[in-house]
């Protein structure tokens, strides 16, 4: 079936090259442009000892407080064997603790530790310089404006939050 598609046509689609038109091409960029953030990240959370799922559940922790496991697992996006090792890890590392949810005898919530918090603040940190090398091709204005436009297509205003 592939055979009978003209090369010539789809040869500049689909792809994450500068200028392409492909109906694809947004999502393509962003995921190239995650593969960038996430290694640079990654680069800043290294001499922390921690990885960027580690640092998801510290978010998730900070802004919430308090956070049973699954709960954990859908809002980083892990699957429930994930998670439990990411919490382990953090666990090892004093950066969270597991304690029994009252009333459910299986589940458990995680809270992070005054470590972690230290940690987490510790992240920004370490986070700046990279984060200002990652947009240092972009104008005045033009983080914030790329910000903007990014939290708006994350977070739409018709989906519930």
């Amino acid at each position: 079936m592939t055979a009978d598609v003209p090369r010539r046509s789809t040869a500049s689609r689909a792809t994450d090259r500068p200028g392409d038109d492909s109906p694809f091409a947004l999502g393509l960029l962003l995921r190239r442009a995650h593969w960038r953030a996430a290694a640079l990240m990654g680069e800043a959370l290294r001499p922390l000892g921690i990885e960027l799922r580690h640092f998801a559940v510290l978010i998730v922790l900070v802004n919430r407080g308090s956070t049973v496991q699954r709960d954990l697992a859908a809002a980083t996006g892990s699957d429930k064997a994930g998670i439990m090792r990411v919490v382990d890890d953090l666990e090892r590392k004093g950066l969270a603790v597991r304690k029994a949810v009252p009333g459910d005898r299986r589940a458990r919530a995680v809270e992070i530790t005054p470590e972690g918090l230290e940690l987490f603040e510790a992240a920004h940190v370490a986070a700046e310089s990279l984060a200002e090398h990652m947009v240092a091709e972009l104008g005045p204005g033009e983080p914030e404006q790329l910000t903007r436009l990014l939290t708006r297509i994350a977070y739409p205003a018709d989906d519930e939050v």
